[in-house]
């Protein structure tokens, strides 16, 4: 049996080897950048396919099922050709869409962050010095001042 690379291609999830490009999505297609529902759109996407919510490009590599930024050019398929930007519409025969492509941004990240920044340096709140009246630059030095310990009473 003469299988077409078009029709049936390698899956990366070694539960299923094989999945048929054409066949009905089991879990629903989402944006991969803003996890919106693409369920309106045709299957498989075209290559000029946007999400309908935030206008990005579907057939991209991080809509694939073999996108993994893991491994060498961040494609788990062997004989795709490399692309350049991942998150741009691409000509790539090996697509196949992934249900679960989105990931939502980890912010706990930059909130500790900001929370650490906040408890070395204070809260960066310009709203205080304009209502005890001072200019940006008497509290940007008043700020400085505190930050490096210098009196500002000479004598």
């Amino acid at each position: 049996m003469i299988v077409s690379a078009r029709s049936v291609s390698y899956h990366p999830d070694p539960d299923q080897s094989f999945v048929d490009a054409e066949a009905p999505v089991a879990e629903p297609l989402v944006c991969w950048k803003c996890g919106a529902s693409l369920d309106g759109l045709p299957v498989p996407l075209g290559r000029r396919e946007e999400c309908p919510q935030c206008r990005a490009d579907l057939h991209v590599c991080r809509l694939c099922a073999f996108y993994d930024p893991s491994v060498s050019r961040s494609c788990r398929e062997p004989v795709a050709d490399e692309v350049g930007d991942k998150e741009r519409a691409n000509f790539c025969g090996y697509f196949t869409a992934l249900p679960r492509a989105h990931k939502p941004a980890d912010s706990s990240a930059a909130d500790d962050a900001r929370a650490k920044l906040s408890d070395l340096f204070g809260d960066a709140d310009d709203g205080d010095a304009k209502a005890e009246g001072k200019s940006e630059a008497d509290a940007a030095r008043e700020g400085l001042e505190r930050l490096f310990g210098i009196d500002d009473k000479k004598g």
